[in-house]
């Protein structure tokens, strides 16, 4: 059996690292619940201006990933992030106060700017904390904050809406990050060796764990070397298509169940809600059971050929028979969600600690263009063609070719994949 090392990282880290990620998040997925409501009509927003705003996100959020990931990985995590707390919070809250579209297009594109950093770092900080063999677990609480998030904010976004309008809701949604900067900061340290909370004994066990685990993973010189290998190009590739199927999904399913007969914004917050519970369920088993078996890649590309299954199956079935096409958008959005974990755990386990950060970051930036794409191109469809079947069958050809890329992408289990290009 292997030694447990330090089990009160888990209890110490995990909390913090899952509340800050749900409050990253927050505030990228209620901007579909502003869309759904008044928050169009208000300031003239016109449906191809309010997919532009719903993706303008993740063009900020595609430019300053890997220089954030960078200073992350050689200065200070902890620093930045907590820096990020503050800027987006304001900035989520500034959504709510503005009356100008052309300054909700410049908050828009500076929210992605201040949270594109966050992801890559917390994957970076947490390759710190826990070893291979938990580290898709780890991963998966991280990104949990995710589908959590919309989870109750679509509950309680619905309620807010309906009580104090749109712009109250991103007043109030946006102030708990600005909190909980302060919380961070005093609750985290960038390393191991930092930690007053663990002992001499434990910071020398997981540094010698994490040590031991580079030792099988061929040298890579510089960032330049990592960003032209095969596994790096086509991972960055498939979380771009991969992505398109999620933001698509996220930033619209409030405006596609809104449009349902005898639909109000209530209903539209709990049935949005529901997809989330079987993502929820779905990242925690293949998190588990990749970490039992240490395989990645069977616990990322079934799941997204299943995505594309159901939302062509959505497509197919059509608005006549409402109830059975969100139970295929249910299955889509717990597929799409479910592989997360094991797909951050690839890249640390294949390319040293020196570059494996900034590898993550430039596979997560062209994830933020394929959210650009996703978010923009089905809002689009869903505007000129005045239904959702055409957006049904982009999302769904996108994870197809995403789930096809993952299998051609990752070598089977033990397997040393080649770094060159």
């Amino acid at each position: 059996m292997e030694k447990v090392i330090a089990k009160s990282r888990w209890y110490r880290l995990i909390p913090i690292a899952f509340i800050t990620y749900s409050l990253a998040y927050l505030d990228r997925a209620n901007f579909g619940f502003g869309a759904a409501s008044g928050m169009a009509t208000d300031l003239h927003i016109t449906p191809a201006m309010s997919s532009l705003l719903g993706s303008l996100f993740f063009l900020g959020y595609f430019f300053f990933q890997v220089p954030g990931a960078i200073y992350a990985e050689n200065r200070s995590a902890k620093k930045l992030i907590f820096w990020s707390l503050i800027m987006w919070g304001g900035l989520a809250m500034a959504t709510g106060i503005i009356s100008n579209v052309n300054v909700l297009i410049v908050v828009r594109f500076m929210l992605g700017v201040v949270e594109s950093a966050v992801m890559p770092s917390m994957l970076l900080f947490l390759s710190r904390w826990f070893t291979k063999a938990e580290r898709s677990r780890a991963n998966t609480f991280l990104i949990l904050g995710n589908p959590a998030t919309i989870l109750w904010m679509s509950v309680l976004s619905g309620y807010l809406i309906k009580a104090v309008g749109w712009r109250w809701m991103f007043i109030l949604e946006g102030l708990p990050a600005i909190i909980w900067a302060f919380f961070w900061w005093r609750l985290v340290v960038d390393k191991p060796k930092d930690a007053t909370w663990l002992t001499e004994t434990e910071k020398l066990d997981l540094e010698e764990q994490l040590q031991k685990e580079q030792q099988g993973i061929k040298p890579v010189k510089n960032y330049a070397e990592a960003f032209k290998s095969r596994i790096v190009i086509l991972l960055s590739l498939q979380y771009a298509l991969w992505s398109i199927g999620v933001y698509g999904f996220v930033m619209w399913l409030p405006s596609i169940l809104n449009a349902a007969p005898n639909m109000n914004i209530v209903k539209t917050g709990w049935l949005s809600a529901v997809p989330y519970i079987l993502a929820v369920v779905g990242m925690l088993s293949a998190s588990y059971f990749s970490d039992k078996t240490l395989n990645r890649k069977i616990f990322v590309w079934p799941f997204l050929l299943v995505g594309a299954i159901a939302f062509y199956g959505s497509y197919l079935i059509g608005v006549n028979h409402f109830w059975l096409s969100f139970v295929l958008l249910i299955i889509a959005g717990g597929a799409m969600y479910a592989p997360y974990g094991p797909f951050f755990a690839i890249i640390p386990e294949i390319l040293p600690k020196n570059v494996a950060g900034g590898a993550m970051a430039l596979i997560n930036s062209l994830g933020a263009l394929g959210s650009f794409a996703g978010s923009y191109v089905v809002g689009y469809l869903n505007g000129t063609t005045g239904g959702f079947g055409a957006s049904y069958i982009f999302m769904a050809g996108s994870l197809f070719l995403s789930a096809i890329i993952t299998i051609v992408a990752v070598k089977p289990s033990g397997a040393q994949p080649k770094i060159s290009a």
